[in-house]
């Protein structure tokens, strides 16, 4: 589901829980509004909000660590893509037809990780972009010197190392948050709530006040989920390195 979606869900269900908190004021008898009753309300509220507090935090925290490690391997992979044209140039002639396919598969990729259109999926399997024939290629090239013989073998591993980190970015892109944990942590939400409208005044100030707060619960969730689609959506990794990398391959 989309995430402006969820994030417009998780605040009807804040906001709606302080207005129906509101309407249960009105229909309770007033020994249940008390003083009394209102300490024991908010105990249970501040157990139920220290658990959203961690709960959140925890969320908030897992959706950073997996936005900063594609980055980070993102990074990785386009400094090792220039520096693989490097190995292939210092090759020789011989390996041109490689080169020319290295320029290719990157741009193919920088395609297909920031595709504008929304409905395909941007986590694209790594063999779309023909990584593995440049692989194959390398293979195939015939050394006549030592220094040849090790600028292949040097190809040749960086060649698997950007292949490793390839399909290790693609398999962590089925990584999302636990959608048990989130209607959890949702219904935790709407029951504080429903206790903030249950004991407090009818006027404009307070409406608007929760009207905000719910809207801050309702972004936050917004942006965990966006971060857990670090290549679509509003929170993108920047396209910056594959584009720099592509500058320099060829040259």
């Amino acid at each position: 589901m989309n995430s402006i979606v969820i994030g417009l869900i998780v605040f009807a269900c804040c906001f709606g829980g302080a207005l129906f908190g509101m309407f249960l004021s009105t229909r309770l008898p007033e020994q249940h509004l008390r003083a009394e009753s209102k300490n024991i309300v908010n105990l249970g509220m501040g157990l139920v909000g220290t658990m959203t507090a961690l709960v959140l935090g925890l969320l908030v925290a897992s959706a950073k660590s997996y936005y900063d490690n594609q980055s980070t391997e993102l990074t990785e992979m386009s400094a090792n893509i220039v520096v693989l044209d490097r190995v292939l140039a210092h090759y020789g002639p011989e390996a041109q037809e490689v080169r020319d396919l290295l320029h290719g598969a990157a741009a193919r990729m920088l395609t297909l990780l920031w595709s504008q259109d929304s409905q395909r999926n941007p986590q694209m399997a790594p063999t779309a972009a023909g990584g593995e024939i440049i692989f194959d290629k390398i293979q195939e090239l015939s050394p006549k010197s030592d220094p040849q013989h090790s600028l292949q073998a040097q190809a040749l591993s960086m060649a698997v190392a950007l292949g490793k980190t390839r399909w290790l970015m693609f398999e962590q892109g089925s990584s999302s948050i636990s959608t048990p944990l989130l209607a959890m942590l949702v219904f935790w939400l709407a029951i504080i709530f429903t206790s903030f409208g249950l004991f407090a005044p009818r006027n404009a100030t307070v409406m608007v006040s929760l009207f905000l707060c719910a809207l801050a619960v309702g972004t936050a969730i917004f942006l965990i989920l966006e971060m857990y689609a670090p290549f679509q959506g509003l929170i993108q990794i920047s396209s910056a390195p594959v584009r720099s990398a592509l500058a320099q391959l060829g040259k």
